[in-house]
């Protein structure tokens, strides 16, 4: 079950990738060629902080070993074997909401 979160960070109007903090949650929020993306934060390869990171073609690019993983998808380039989580976004009238999914909830109800 999903809990929509907004996001109060002040957001550039240029792109970016920053990380920001949500229901105590690190995560990395990217603009890239005008589209938002809000995806976890730790690269599954090394540990690197993907909100050091910088865009390429769609790409998240990982600061450490400049793996790369799709904003859309979160899937690794090919060859890594590997993903991030995307998490969805809603752009409502009063700003952007990210959903999380409750871990107390993912817990008890397992699909």
């Amino acid at each position: 079950m999903l809990k929509w979160y907004k996001i109060t960070d002040e957001l550039p109007e240029q792109d970016f990738v920053k990380q920001i903090i949500v229901n105590g949650k690190k995560l990395c929020m990217v603009k890239d060629q005008g589209a938002f993306y809000v995806v976890e934060n730790t690269c599954p390869h090394a540990g690197g902080i993907l909100s050091g990171g910088w865009c390429k073609n769609g790409q998240l690019v990982c600061p450490i070993h400049r793996w790369e993983y799709n904003l859309k998808t979160g899937s690794g380039a090919e060859g890594q074997g590997n993903y991030i989580d995307v998490y969805p976004l809603e752009n409502r009238i009063d700003g952007l909401y990210v959903g999380l999914e409750d871990s107390w909830l993912k817990t008890f109800f397992k699909p």
